[in-house]
């Protein structure tokens, strides 16, 4: 889905901070440092809304003239620092992009390129563009990887396998379909599980998962695309608001602020839950579980793709958090 940047996104609405808080918000680009002693690590390699920024058909967004403005879609990737495994969690359309992210953050020892791009798997959330079009360049067009397992829910699964380009990497053994199962927690590692949590969204491919990252010391949830935490409740008999509290981090949906990023449009037709709304329903929690709440999949036209917005200021007083591309986050400090 292509949803177009307005003027109320632009930079005159949101450079509205002061030099204190400039300071004290992380840039929209940033590389945090290495955790000094990290067994399982969690890297933010892109926080945006499927077709990043700049969006195609906006020539006025600032992005195309700074690349320190871009987005790119949202995407995950965990680093076991002891075995030399890393694995996806999405494959967005800018995975080139973001592998190169990967590798400056997660060097080779070796002079010679990783097999399979340095990738040990792939779990994939859904079938819209932004969480696993990066499949294409796996292809003998690109990286002609030898087997890569994609982990995938069942209908995702035969979809991979039933419709073009796609079904053409499995043919070719670039990529190896493994099946999920809502709920079922399956461990590619002694060191972490992921479990899939079905949540309600527009299906019209796919089901459409959140990941539980579980490790001996952590547990991560990255919930990208939801239409609503009332409709999963009522659906899937999950409320966000009793899960929280057992998390560590929470990477959840944050595709628009609230309803008037996009006027002359009828948002209700996109139900995403707005961030306001997510804050709202997260605020009489600790300020400590708050604080696990990363926002991701922003909208380029959401203001808190700037870290000097207004908007941005509001979520850190109100003691949620941002995700950027660059985070990093130690999920298994080892023994």
């Amino acid at each position: 889905m292509t949803i177009f940047w307005t003027p109320r996104a632009g930079l005159v609405g949101l450079m509205l901070c002061t030099a204190a808080l400039i300071t004290a918000l992380p840039s929209a680009q940033a590389e945090t440092a290495a955790p000094p002693s990290c067994a399982v690590e969690l890297v933010v390699l892109g926080a945006g809304q499927d077709a990043g920024a700049p969006q195609i058909g906006y020539a006025a967004d600032p992005a195309w003239q700074d690349p320190q403005q871009r987005l790119t879609g949202s995407a995950l990737a965990l680093i076991e620092t002891g075995t030399g495994h890393r694995y996806l969690f999405d494959a967005s359309p800018h995975l080139g992009d973001q592998l190169a992210r990967l590798d400056r953050l997660d060097p080779s020892p070796s002079p010679t390129p990783r097999p399979n791009l340095g990738l040990s798997g792939i779990f994939l959330t859904h079938a819209h563009i932004g969480h696993y079009a990066g499949l294409m360049w796996l292809g003998r067009e690109a990286a002609g990887t030898a087997g890569i397992p994609v982990h995938a829910m069942p209908r995702l699964q035969r979809f991979l396998e039933t419709n073009g380009p796609w079904d053409q990497l499995v043919r070719l053994g670039n990529i190896r379909l493994v099946a999920l199962s809502d709920r079922t927690p399956m461990r590619p590692s002694p060191q972490f599980s992921v479990t899939p949590y079905r949540v309600p969204h527009r299906d019209e491919y796919s089901e459409t998962v959140g990941f539980l990252i579980e490790t001996p010391q952590k547990r991560a949830l990255y919930l990208p695309d939801i239409d609503s935490w009332t409709d999963w409740a009522r659906d899937f008999d999950t409320r966000l608001e009793d899960l929280l509290p057992d998390l560590d981090l929470a990477f959840l949906d944050a595709t628009f602020f609230d309803d008037d990023e996009l006027p002359g449009r009828d948002m209700s037709l996109i139900p995403h839950p707005r961030v306001s709304d997510t804050m709202d329903l997260l605020q009489a929690l600790p300020a400590s579980v708050r604080q696990r709440v990363q926002f991701i999949h922003y909208n380029h036209t959401n203001p808190i793709r700037w870290p000097e917005s207004d908007a941005t200021r509001q979520v850190y007083e109100r003691g949620y958090k941002i995700a950027r591309a660059g985070d990093r986050h130690c999920l298994f400090e080892g023994n």
